[in-house]
């Protein structure tokens, strides 16, 4: 039989219509299915195992922890994932000593191994979150039984695994021992040294794991030949010199690390990799190579602040990281003072300064700087050129010391009076820095002691000396940074003087504002003239307490409280008191914390402010 073009299509639309209708029922039954098993939220319960470590332990490693809100499961997905962290639980409670832990994880309060625990999540009433329940039995911890290192090693080195039989079979522990052992082996010339850990053999009945270390000393090493890579514009001679690391020097990773911080700390270079060979040479030496990348030669830098009593302070920098090859340095920089309730009229600060490193010998750097100031304060109006030259000499990472001839030129006005100075001195300084963050600290403690022998060639007192001490601490509470306890103090006398009318009007000693005491004007604590104008003082002394709290991510608080006095006559101490208080808001960045302090004083003395307010980069100490 044959069919003609109306029987084809005709034929051709019942087949698409069938089609279609197949589609659709599939659809509706897959969306059926599917809505069965969508993935569906779950409730979790870890059970407490009264080792607060463990528990963390546990807690970290578990994906059903990590995923719970991140990826909702649904039943054959949930009870995979349930499964897989009985591997984990169990991989940490090894790791913790019990090697005879047992992990039972309930789903809607059925085991995982129930066959139709899958079917009944699938059933369950969709929106509602399912219960999972994780217990641990812990059983007995074990303990170290016999240790032991396979291998030949030095007696001193051995003793350096501090691993005694009969304590906790954990395995940081354990690990932390082979560290150990590896880095003593190093650190006595055995560069390529290796030390291995074979499975433990485990004693079940008596709770106790053998641990042995297998040892590969290898022979003591020198260093061979040292090649560096990356110079382009720093001179090799001076780099080879300033590492201090000479080729037939015993290897040890101490010298070599000391070797790239040292280049590091010249900060010419933004990485310093220092690489040794993983095969000694013909000679029986170790090669080593040192690849640097150095900064851009020239950098610009930007700052501004804010407060109450100086108004806005806005500063430039240009630098030149390496002027003649070097790493010597160039820095120009300059800052504009507007407004304020301190500042009477616009001032500025203009600096250059070079720095030449490892002048004459190496940890020595010369320092010249040359400055320009023109201030208009309430204390005085100063227009002055000051000149510096200093030997810095670096005792160890933490000390600095320094000593120098300054010069100043001067003409300062106060209360309608001017005067014309020229200052000598001979600055003698110490100071030492343990604190690990340059602008927001949370540990360590800084400290400055200064004396100035200084002769004044016009003007005021032939002869006196400035005495000054500094320093500040920090206690992190919490342990992780986010809770630190900050003090500061400041003590500092003149001597050679009758009163503060015999020294120039910069050379006197003030206090109030951010760097003293917060909610009194700069330079406002101390004798006063009638018009309620400060007259400066022969001592000071101040302190502050601050205590900074970081709020989630990047934002913190602080509160503080500060307090300060100056004395015209005679030593520190023996002036009333003035005190200031307030609060502060933080946000951190990369490059530092930005700060917003609002502080008032609490005895306010005749024509201070109400409050003062504070904004800048930086902790303000």
């Amino acid at each position: 039989m044959q069919f003609g073009p109306t029987m084809w299509r005709m034929e051709a639309v019942f087949r698409l219509r069938a089609m279609v209708a197949a589609l659709v029922v599939t659809l509706l039954l897959t969306g059926i299915r599917a809505q069965a098993a969508d993935p569906s939220g779950y409730t979790l319960t870890l059970r407490p195992t009264g080792d607060t470590q463990l528990d963390g332990a546990l807690h970290d490693s578990s994906s059903l922890v990590s995923l719970r809100e991140a990826a909702p499961a649904g039943p054959f997905a949930l009870v995979t994932r349930a499964q897989e962290d009985v591997e984990r639980f169990t991989t940490a409670l090894h790791s913790f000593g019990y090697y005879q832990a047992r992990v039972s994880i309930t789903i809607d309060g059925r085991p995982l191994d129930d066959p139709g625990l899958v079917d009944r999540l699938s059933q369950a009433q969709a929106g509602s979150p399912v219960p999972v329940d994780v217990a641990f039995d812990l059983g007995p911890q074990f303990h170290l039984g016999r240790v032991s290192i396979d291998g030949q090693v030095p007696q001193d080195v051995a003793a350096k695994l501090d691993l005694p039989s009969g304590a906790p079979a954990t395995a940081a522990a354990v690990l932390a021992a082979q560290a150990r052992l590896l880095a003593a082996l190093r650190e006595q010339g055995y560069a390529l040294a290796k030390v291995e850990l074979p499975p433990a053999t485990l004693h079940p009945n008596e709770s106790l794991l053998d641990v042995s270390f297998q040892v590969f000393s290898g022979p003591q090493l020198d260093i061979g030949p040292i090649t560096l890579s990356g110079l382009h514009d720093i001179n090799e001679d001076f780099v080879r010199h300033r590492m201090r690391l000479q080729p037939g020097q015993r290897f040890t990773p101490e010298a070599i690390e000391q070797a790239r911080s040292d280049l590091a700390a010249l900060g010419v270079f933004s990485v310093v990799r220092a690489v040794p060979a993983d095969q000694a040479d013909a000679e029986g030496r170790l090669p080593l190579a040192i690849d640097v990348t150095e900064r851009p030669l020239h950098a610009v830098d930007l700052s501004a602040g804010y407060s109450t009593d100086l108004g806005v302070n806005v500063g430039a920098g240009w630098h030149h990281r390496n002027l003649f090859g070097d790493a010597e340095q160039l820095n120009l920089t300059g800052a504009v003072q507007l407004g304020g309730t301190a500042v009477r009229k616009p001032g500025y600060v203009f600096g250059a300064q070079f720095i030449r490193p490892d002048f004459p010998a190496r940890d020595q750097s010369l320092e010249i700087d040359l400055g320009a100031v023109k201030q208009s304060l309430d204390a005085y109006d100063q227009d002055a050129v000051t000149e510096k030259i200093a030997i810095n000499r670096k005792l160890s990472s933490h000390w600095l010391v320094s000593a120098g001839l300054t010069g100043e030129q001067e003409r300062i006005r106060q209360e309608g009076l001017a005067s014309r100075y020229n200052l000598i001195g001979l600055p003698v300084t110490a100071k030492y820095d343990d604190t690990n963050n340059l602008l927001d600290p949370t540990t360590g403690m800084r400290g400055a002691f200064t004396i100035t022998p200084t002769q004044s060639l016009t003007g005021g007192t032939a002869t006196f000396f400035i005495l000054q001490a500094s320093g500040s601490t920090y206690f992190d509470l919490a342990g992780n940074g986010r809770s630190v306890l900050a003090l500061r103090a400041l003590v500092g006398q003149e001597l050679g003087v009758v009163s503060q009318f015999s020294l120039p009007p910069d050379q006197r000693f003030y206090a109030g504002g951010s760097g003293t005491v917060r909610g009194y004007r700069y330079q406002s604590i101390g004798p006063q003239f009638p018009d309620d104008r400060p007259t400066g003082g022969t001592a000071v002394s101040a302190g502050s307490v601050e205590f900074r709290q970081r709020i989630l991510d990047k934002y913190g608080v602080v509160a503080f409280v500060d307090a300060g006095q100056v004395t015209d006559r005679g030593a520190p101490f023996a002036r009333d008191w003035r005190v200031g208080a307030g609060i502060g808001v933080r946000y951190y960045t990369s490059i530092g914390p930005l700060r917003l302090d609002v502080a008032v004083p609490l005895n306010r003395q005749p024509g201070g402010d109400a409050f003062e307010l504070y904004i800048g980069i930086g902790q303000a100490f």
